[in-house]
C-alpha cells in the first residue's frame, strides 16, 4: 500500500477492535486500545502486548457500538486533530450523517464494515486472523487520499479484500445478506422455547446450523436491527408473505417443491470462497484406514495429480477401522483424481455433484 501506518488508536476494546488490534501488532504497528471500561480497556492492551510511546497517532478507529460513535467522536477528534478516522460499524448511511454533523471532517473519516465476526463478544474471542479472507467494505465517496490510503492498508494488514461500495447500497446489501438472517435464525431459536420435554433430544445438525447464529448479543444486534430498519422492513413483509404462501399450501406437493426448490436456487447463488463466483463442486469420496499418516498420504497423491482441493469433509467414528474422506475438486480434476487413486491402489468410489 501507499501508505506505511506506524501507530494506530482503536477506541473500543470488543472483538472486532482487539482483533484489529492483534493482526496489526503482528505486522509491527504499535496499537493503542482505548475503553470506557478500564478492565476491557487493560485486557485488549495485554492480549495485543504493544508497547507503548507517546507518539502520535496516524489514525483512529472507532470499533464501537452505533449509539455510542455520537457521544465521542468530537471529544475524539480534538485529541486527535492531526488523525485520520474509520469506522467498522455495521450500517453506514447513520453514521456517515453523524459524521457529517460532528466538527470531524467528513474527509479525514473512511467508512467501513469487515464482513466477519463471532458468535461470542469481547476481547476474549479476539482473534488475530478473523478478517483473513473476508470482505471488507469502504465508501470512499469524499474521502482524502491519506484517509483512504490509512483504511485501505488496515483492511491489507487484516488480511482481508478490500470491497469499494456507496454506503446505502451497503446497507441494503447487508441487510439482506446479514441482518435478515440473524433475524430469521433467532426466529427459529424462539420456537424452541415451545418444545415440550425430550424433543431438542432429537436436535440434529440442520438445528444447530440453522440457530448459530442465534447465540449472538442481544445488545449488539438490536442497535444493528434498528439503524438499519428502512432496509429490513421490505424484506420482511418478503418473508412474511413467502411463510403465508408456503402455510397455506403445506399439503400441495407441487407448491412445496417449488419452495424448496426456490431455496436452492437462492443458496447457488451465494459466492464460493474467496468472495469469487458460486461453484458447483463434484465430490470424490475416498476410504482410508485408520492410522497415522493416511490422510497425509492422501494430501501427496493429489499434489502428485496435480489436482486442487477446494474442500474436504472427514467422517469417522470411535472404533471404527476406517473413515470416509470426500474431497470437493472441480468436475474435471475429480475424475482425474479419482483415476489417479483407483490406479494406485486407494479405495476411490466413483465421483458424485
Amino acid at each position: 500500500m501507499g501508505s506505511e501506518l506506524t501507530k494506530v488508536s482503536i477506541v473500543g476494546s470488543g472483538l472486532i477492535g482487539t482483533s484489529i488490534a492483534l493482526a496489526l501488532t503482528q505486522a509491527g504497528v504499535e496499537v493503542l486500545m482505548i475503553d470506557t471500561e478500564p478492565r476491557a480497556q487493560a485486557l485488549a492492551q495485554d492480549l495485543v502486548g504493544s508497547p507503548i510511546t507517546s507518539t502520535p497517532s496516524q489514525l483512529v478507529i472507532f470499533a464501537l457500538p452505533i449509539s455510542a460513535l455520537s457521544q465521542v467522536i468530537a471529544s475524539t477528534y480534538q485529541s486527535n486533530l492531526n488523525s485520520t478516522f474509520m469506522d467498522i460499524s455495521s450500517v453506514k448511511t447513520k453514521i456517515k450523517d453523524e459524521v457529517e454533523e460532528s466538527e470531524l471532517p467528513s474527509s479525514k473519516f473512511l467508512l467501513t464494515h469487515p464482513m466477519a465476526g463471532r458468535e461470542v463478544g469481547g476481547a476474549e474471542s479476539a482473534r488475530a486472523d478473523l478478517f483473513a479472507g473476508r470482505i471488507w467494505a469502504y465508501d470512499p465517496a469524499g474521502v482524502s487520499a491519506q484517509a483512504l490510503a490509512h483504511g485501505l492498508t488496515v483492511i491489507e494488514l487484516c488480511g482481508a479484500t478490500a470491497l469499494p461500495i456507496d454506503s446505502g447500497e451497503h446497507d441494503l446489501a447487508v441487510a439482506l445478506t446479514s441482518h435478515l438472517p440473524q433475524l430469521i435464525s433467532t426466529l427459529m431459536a424462539k420456537q424452541l422455547q415451545q418444545a415440550s420435554a425430550g424433543v431438542l433430544d432429537l436436535a440434529g445438525a440442520g438445528l444447530r446450523d440453522t440457530t448459530r447464529i442465534a447465540a449472538s448479543s442481544a445488545q449488539l444486534w438490536q442497535e444493528i436491527i434498528v439503524a438499519n430498519a428502512p432496509a429490513l422492513r421490505p424484506l420482511l413483509k418478503k418473508v412474511i408473505e413467502d411463510l403465508t404462501h408456503i402455510s397455506e399450501n403445506i399439503e400441495d406437493r407441487e407448491a412445496v417443491r417449488r419452495f424448496i426448490e426456490a431455496g436452492n436456487k437462492g443458496r447457488d447463488l451465494i459466492p464460493g470462497k474467496h468472495g469469487g463466483l458460486a461453484r458447483n463442486y463434484t465430490y470424490l469420496p475416498v476410504v482410508i484406514e485408520d492410522k497415522a499418516g493416511e490422510l497425509a498420504r492422501l494430501f501427496d497423491a493429489c499434489a502428485l495429480a496435480a489436482v486442487n482441493v477446494e474442500d474436504l469433509s472427514i467422517e469417522h467414528s470411535p472404533e471404527q477401522l476406517t473413515g470416509l474422506i470426500t474431497l470437493a475438486l472441480s468436475e474435471d480434476d475429480a475424475a482425474t483424481l479419482y483415476q489417479y487413486l483407483i490406479s494406485n491402489g486407494w479405495r476411490a468410489h466413483l465421483p458424485r455433484r
